[in-house]
């Protein structure tokens, strides 16, 4: 009876290994299906990928970013915006400051050409004859007081013009 058990469980263990092997064989099988179906995946994937050309947003999301964009960038467009007037209207003022300053110097010169060209000959001629007469001491004082009232013929000149700029700044400013 030890025989028939053994023959028995030899018989059984032999169905049991081809089972496995018969498993084995169809597992690798499957293996090498799998291995050939995988090895050309980046492949497929490459050419199977979508390409977005043109990506559809929904109006509550583009609403909400403009929304967002507006906020961060407003205040920083306002300075800008406010620093570029405040430098035309600087430019402005410069202009007429140098348009005024160019009259002044326009009634100079012909102020000097007047007195030179004989507003005055007479006078002229009557201080040339006394500067004869007067001492040295006597000219560079002379002297002096002419230039003292030439500085301040020019002072009283700028002094003028700066009211009429800070009139037209006044003016602007109650205009605009």
């Amino acid at each position: 009876m030890a025989t028939s058990t053994a023959a028995n469980n030899l018989s059984t263990y032999s169905d049991c290994v081809s089972s496995l092997r018969s498993s084995l064989k169809f597992l690798e099988s499957s293996v090498e299906t799998l291995d050939n179906g995988v090895s050309d995946l980046p492949r497929l994937n490459a050419v199977l990928k979508t390409v977005r050309h043109y990506e559809l947003i929904p109006q509550p999301t583009l609403a909400a970013a403009e929304a967002s964009l507006r906020d961060d960038i407003g205040p920083y467009i306002a300075l800008l915006l406010a620093r570029a007037d405040s430098q035309i209207e600087r430019q402005e003022r410069r202009i007429e400051t140098l348009k005024a300053r160019a009259e002044l110097q326009q009634g100079r010169l012909a102020r000097s050409d007047d007195n030179g060209s004989g507003e005055y000959p007479n006078k002229k001629a009557r201080h040339q004859h006394s500067a004869r007469r007067l001492t040295a001491e006597e000219k560079l004082r002379a002297r002096a007081v002419r230039q003292r009232k030439e500085a301040l013929r020019y002072g009283v000149e700028r002094l003028e013009l700066e009211v009429l700029q800070k009139e037209r700044e006044l003016r602007k400013r109650l205009e605009g």
